[in-house]
C-alpha cells in the first residue's frame, strides 16, 4: 500500500509489517501483513470487485518491493512473522482459487523474489523478466525451463515500431517454446511486422497444448549473454521436438547442434516467409541463420 494511499486512513499499524515499532516500508510502499484479518477482508473485496464488477479474468499481481527480513508484530522474530504471513497468504491465494476456479493469476516478482513454487502450486504463470533488449532476452528464455515450468515461464516478445522483419521474428521465437507475453507497438508496425506476430500466434497455438509436458533440453548448453548462438530444444510425449535457435551477433554464420537420438525430418515451422539452411551430419544438426534472426524448428521421427 502506497504511503500517500486514501486507504491509510482507514488502517493501524496491525495491517502492516512492523519492525523496531515502525512500520516497513520500501520504494514508497508499506508491506501488508496477511495475518491480519483486515487486510484480508480488504484484499477479498478487491478480487471480488474486479472479477465480479469488472468482469476480470486475468490478474497481475507484481511485486516491486523489498521487505526485508520480516515482522516482528506477533512473532517470536522477523522470521517467525514472515512464515507466518507467507503461509497466510498462501492460504488467502487458495481461498480466492475456490471462489474462482478460472481465474488466472500471473505471479510477477521484482526480479524472481516469488519465483518460487509456493507460489507457482497456486498461479498460473511467472513474468520471468522486465529485460528491454531483445537479443538478451534469448539467454532469459533459453534458460528460464531451469526455474520455472515452461508453461508458465513467460516471456515478452515485444516488436517496436521501426523494427524489421528479422526483429520481430527474434521477439517472437523468444516467447514460442514458453509461454507468449504479447506486447510491442503492434499497431504501429509494418504491415509485413504484423503478419508476422499473427503468424508467429497462429503457430503457437498449434504446440501449446503439447508443451505443457513437454521437457526441455539445451543443444548448446545453457545460455550466456555473450553467446553469438542460443538454442532452447523442447521434447513432447509423442517424442515430437521442437528447436528455438537464435543467432545474436559475430562472425560465425553456422552452428552445429549436438542431437544424439533425436534425428529426424528437419522442418521449418516459424517462420514461414524466411528460409534458414539445415542439415545433419549423423546427430548433429548445422544451422546457417543471418546474424540478429531466429528460428523455430520442428523434428518430426
Amino acid at each position: 500500500m502506497g504511503v500517500k494511499s486514501p486507504k491509510l486512513a482507514e488502517t493501524d499499524d496491525s495491517w502492516f509489517f512492523m519492525r523496531h515499532g515502525k512500520r516497513v516500508f520500501d520504494r514508497s510502499r508499506y508491506q501488508l501483513d496477511f495475518t491480519s484479518p483486515a487486510v484480508l477482508r480488504h484484499a477479498d473485496e478487491v478480487i471480488d470487485r474486479l472479477v465480479t464488477e469488472y468482469g476480470v479474468g486475468y490478474i497481475k499481481m507484481d511485486y516491486n518491493i523489498e521487505p526485508g527480513i520480516g515482522t516482528e508484530q506477533h512473532a517470536d522474530s522477523a522470521g517467525d512473522g514472515l512464515l507466518k504471513h507467507n503461509r497466510a497468504y498462501l492460504a488467502w491465494l487458495d481461498a480466492v482459487f475456490a471462489r474462482y476456479p478460472q481465474l488466472i493469476i500471473e505471479n510477477c516478482g521484482s526480479g524472481g523474489l516469488r519465483m518460487d513454487y509456493a507460489m507457482l502450486s497456486r498461479c498460473s504463470i511467472q513474468s520471468t523478466s522486465d529485460q528491454e533488449d531483445y537479443l538478451k532476452y534469448a539467454t532469459i528464455a533459453a534458460n528460464a525451463p531451469t526455474a520455472v515450468t515452461p508453461e508458465q515461464a513467460a516471456i515478452w516478445s515485444y516488436p517496436l515500431r521501426d523494427d524489421d522483419e528479422q526483429a520481430v521474428i527474434f521477439n517472437q521465437v523468444s516467447a514460442m517454446l514458453l509461454r507468449i507475453h504479447q506486447s510491442g507497438h503492434l499497431a504501429e508496425l509494418s504491415g509485413q511486422g504484423f503478419r508476422q506476430v499473427q503468424d508467429a500466434i497462429r503457430y503457437y497455438k498449434t504446440l501449446r497444448q503439447q508443451l505443457k509436458t513437454a521437457l526441455p533440453f539445451w543443444p548448446l548448453g545453457l545460455s550466456s549473454f555473450t553467446d553469438e548462438w542460443v538454442a532452447l530444444g523442447m521434447q513432447a510425449e509423442d517424442g515430437k521436438v521442437w528447436l528455438a535457435v537464435w543467432r545474436r551477433e559475430g562472425d560465425q554464420a553456422s552452428c552445429e547442434l549436438s542431437l544424439t537420438g533425436l534425428k529426424g525430418k528437419i522442418v521449418q515451422g516459424y517462420p514461414s516467409t524466411v528460409q534458414h539452411a539445415t542439415a545433419w551430419d549423423n546427430d548433429v544438426l548445422t544451422v546457417t541463420m543471418p546474424p540478429r534472426s531466429a528460428a523455430i524448428f520442428e523434428i518430426r521421427r
